[in-house]
């Protein structure tokens, strides 16, 4: 991929993490809103209702309309927190088990093309306890690290064009994502969107507990979200876009009046099939990704027996994926 427009689109956007900016007061703004703010608040907000589409060729009021993207597998290539884990063990602030385990999910996720939840709240549940006691500020300059030594160049190229090409028409962008909203928020402004959605851990006077703040951002819960962040906002859903690559983000696209699915699992291909939905596929090796699920249960065995050996060789634990991941 072009590493240099990714760098190009780096733009700062000030803030606090994940929060919902406020409203716009010139409506006859067409650039995109430069503020993050926290999306874990205990605020509540109305989570509407779901829209119905516009009528065929009726083109989006740009004040109006947004884009949502999921970030693994759509906006970035493989899982976040597998990379984040990753970051963590070249710093030596994981273990090989806990590493081991955010392989595992990886290695399912590259190969079979779909998230597993139990996978995913192994992770959750392995970073929640690394961060109990830590400090925010310190889990964020980690997240900045983070992003730009195992994130920055596994961004999609064509999904960063597609959000890119939302921004242009005066569409503001959100990555909405089960993620930790640090993270989350630290991907949208480096990629020039307008914020994030992300999964919230609590805090008390500035150090993690160690708990969730509210639900893990994920299924029916991401789209909730998205419901809020759009009344917040004043968006009208039936002229916004959304973009996931599993079904388990159906309850967001369908309610939403331009949904897409990219890199899609093959339960969304065929939903979306089924629907006339516009399909993105950025996988270069699609075929060979399908053809190698049996082999999947073999990979995992070998990730095991690969951190046994480095155990007992005495290497260090550098977080380096296996092969083709």
């Amino acid at each position: 991929m072009d590493h240099g427009r990714v760098r190009r689109a780096e733009r700062a956007v000030p803030g606090e993490h994940g929060r919902y900016p406020p409203r716009r007061r010139n409506r006859g703004d067409r650039a995109p809103t430069a503020r993050t703010r926290h999306a874990g608040s205990n605020r509540t907000y109305s989570t509407g209702s779901t829209p119905e589409r516009p009528a065929a060729g009726r083109a989006p009021a740009a004040e109006r309309s947004a884009a949502f993207f999921d970030m693994d597998n759509t906006m970035v290539r493989g899982a976040s927190l597998y990379y984040f884990a990753r970051g963590l063990a070249n710093r030596d602030l994981f273990g090989r088990g806990d590493m081991l385990r955010c392989a595992l999910g990886q290695a399912m996720f590259r190969i079979s093309g779909r998230e597993r939840l139990r996978h995913l709240h192994a992770a959750r549940d392995t970073l929640l306890a690394f961060l109990s006691g830590h400090d925010t500020r310190e889990f964020t300059a980690l997240c900045e690290e983070i992003y730009d030594e195992t994130v920055s160049d596994r961004i999609w190229e064509g999904a960063l064009r597609l959000a890119h090409g939302h921004l242009a028409a005066g569409q503001r962008v959100w990555l909405v994502t089960a993620a930790p909203v640090e993270f989350a928020t630290t991907v949208a402004r480096r990629l020039g969107f307008t914020g994030a959605l992300g999964t919230v851990a609590e805090t008390v006077d500035g150090v993690y507990t160690g708990r969730l703040a509210d639900d893990l951002l994920h299924g029916p819960v991401k789209a909730r979200r998205v419901r809020a962040l759009a009344a917040h906002e004043g968006l009208d859903l039936r002229t916004c876009a959304a973009y996931s690559d599993s079904a388990h983000d159906l309850p967001m696209l369908n309610q939403v009046g331009f949904p897409h699915a990219v890199n899609p699992d093959e339960e969304l291909r065929s939903h979306a099939r089924a629907r006339g939905w516009p399909v993105h596929e950025f996988r270069a090796h699609r075929g060979k990704l399908r053809a190698a699920i049996p082999a999947a249960g073999a990979l995992a065995g070998a990730l095991a027996v690969g951190a046994l050996r480095n155990r007992a060789g005495g290497s260090d634990a550098n977080g380096r994926p296996p092969a083709g991941m």
